[in-house]
């Protein structure tokens, strides 16, 4: 049945020579991203390719360093996780992949820096930041919004579970996931501030998936881009060996195609 077809198909692409995609975060998270290797992993099964993840500390990218530490990488992976350390380097890898055209993926508090990135080297606010991180910056790309005030006060200040998002059309995930509405798993408190959607749009910042009700911006995508996308939620939480998630299958075959590209020039 699938199971065995999805075996066989894993044992051939194990075989290939291995596709590197970095998982950029704090190197003791690593138990944290175990879900997201998996997706990436069976992502790869599903291009026929193997999936080499390689983890890479946040905390010790520079600008001194970033070429080197991502020198090989296919594509570039912003996890999950929380508190400030180590989000300097984020900002440095994401900035670097955005420049050279290396397929990137941000989730969840990725995704936020990816906002907080674009802000800080497009729009040029050098002090933007999230209000988790920075309580002070005038530039809070990221926040609770008002209206989620009252709810998340109640609720132990986290957005959780399944929400509904609707994907904007011409967007990369709208093509991606080939629907409209999707439901996808949630595990947050802070959103993208909606004070600055018109500055990041106008810069190139495509809103691609926002709530029914237009209140929360869900993803993220530079369109001008070959693949960089991020998003609010947890897609690993939905992806399984037999239905690999939408959007690591098409991460994957980004970050393949890429590979294809710059090995020809």
């Amino acid at each position: 049945g699938p199971w065995r077809a999805f075996l066989e198909r894993r044992h051939k692409a194990e075989e290939t020579a291995p596709l590197h995609i970095a998982l950029v975060g704090k190197y003791d998270l690593q138990d944290a991203y175990k879900s997201i290797r998996e997706a990436l992993s069976q992502a790869g099964t599903y291009n026929d390719r193997k999936v080499s993840v390689d983890f890479v500390n946040s905390e010790k990218l520079t600008d001194e360093n970033v070429a080197e530490a991502l020198k090989g990488m296919a594509g570039v992976l912003i996890g999950p996780g929380f508190g400030e350390r180590g989000i300097a380097g984020k900002f440095v890898a994401i900035k670097y992949a955005r420049t050279h055209d290396i397929p990137t993926f941000g989730i969840c508090l990725g995704m936020q820096c990816i906002a907080i990135e674009f802000a800080r080297n497009v729009l040029g606010y050098a002090d933007a930041n999230s209000r988790e991180m920075d309580e002070k910056t005038p530039h809070n790309v990221i926040d609770i919004m008002e209206d989620q005030k009252d709810i998340t006060n109640l609720g132990g200040t986290m957005r959780l579970g399944l929400y509904p998002c609707k994907l904007t059309d011409g967007a990369k995930v709208r093509s991606i996931y080939g629907e409209e509405l999707i439901y996808e798993r949630h595990r947050h408190r802070f959103e993208l501030n909606n004070a600055f959607r018109r500055q990041l749009t106008e810069s190139g910042l495509q809103l691609a998936g926002i709530s029914p009700d237009g209140k929360l911006v869900e993803i993220i995508e530079l369109p001008s881009h070959p693949w960089f996308i991020g998003v609010q939620f947890h897609p690993e939480f939905k992806s399984r060996p037999n239905k690999p998630h939408k959007l690591f299958t098409s991460f994957i075959a980004a970050a393949l195609q890429q590979k294809r590209k710059t090995e020809a020039e």
